[in-house]
């Protein structure tokens, strides 16, 4: 050790220099606290986990995954920032961040093109249980019509498994109930009091009307389709319009 002053040489626990009189520094002597700078990582860093699922749950982009993505890329790149270069991964969680990013820039997206497709599905389902409608009340009736060749006797008939015993509808018609609409034959009547029934109504009605239909359609003995735009049975029967 030497004097800062002179040059002398002086012992390190000399407090002034013994040519010149100069007061000696001390060195500082580092004391481990929370002051103490850590020293560099040298090692090999290790991937951050959190990084790791933030690119993953990016990657898959769907809610509320792109939402994990975010949160755990900011946890990621907060752990890499304290970790003194122990911690690495820093593109994997920025690119999970922007990946879930994406995904919530995207959400206001997919909600306009679901409130435009949805309905349009909706009342194209509809259109097509109503077709389907007419087409059962139609095969209903010309069921009716040779049930009553074969069982001259009996005439029409009200009741649905007559028909399907005869082999004359297939078992969706027999339940009742298809693609949304509930189908009944009702009123079956003869024109004397012991001859057989010369007439009858089937009817198709929309299980829950607007959804699964909306249209109620009927037919008599005469076999003409009609339909009631409000979906009502009675009204359809009283005087509907003749289906296209």
């Amino acid at each position: 050790m030497h004097c800062t002053k002179c040059g002398a040489p002086i012992s390190p626990a000399t407090q002034f220099c013994s040519n010149c009189g100069n007061p000696v520094q001390q060195p500082l002597t580092p004391v481990a606290g929370s002051s103490a700078i850590p020293p560099a990582y040298v090692g090999t860093p290790q991937t951050s986990g959190k990084a790791i699922g933030s690119l993953i749950c990016g990657i898959v982009n769907i809610f509320p995954l792109f939402i994990v993505a975010i949160i755990l890329g900011h946890l990621a790149l907060s752990d890499i920032k304290k970790s003194a270069g122990r911690v690495g991964g820093r593109g994997l969680a920025i690119a999970g961040l922007v990946l879930g990013y994406l995904g919530v820039v995207f959400i206001p997206i997919i909600l306009i093109i679901a409130a435009i497709a949805i309905p349009n599905l909706l009342r194209a389902k509809m259109a097509a249980n109503e077709a389907l409608a007419a087409t059962s009340v139609r095969t209903l009736y010309q069921a009716e019509v040779a049930y009553s060749q074969t069982h001259a006797d009996v005439g029409f008939t009200c009741n649905l498994s007559d028909l399907s015993s005869a082999g004359l509808i297939d078992n969706r018609l027999a339940a009742g109930e298809r693609s949304g609409y509930r189908l009944d034959l009702q009123n079956c009547a003869a024109e004397a009091d012991s001859g057989p029934a010369t007439k009858i109504q089937i009817v198709a009605a929309p299980v829950r009307r607007n959804q699964t239909g909306v249209r109620a359609f009927c037919t008599d003995e005469g076999g003409v389709i009609r339909v009631d735009a409000s979906g009502s049975v009675e009204e359809c029967v009283a005087g509907g319009a003749t289906s296209e």
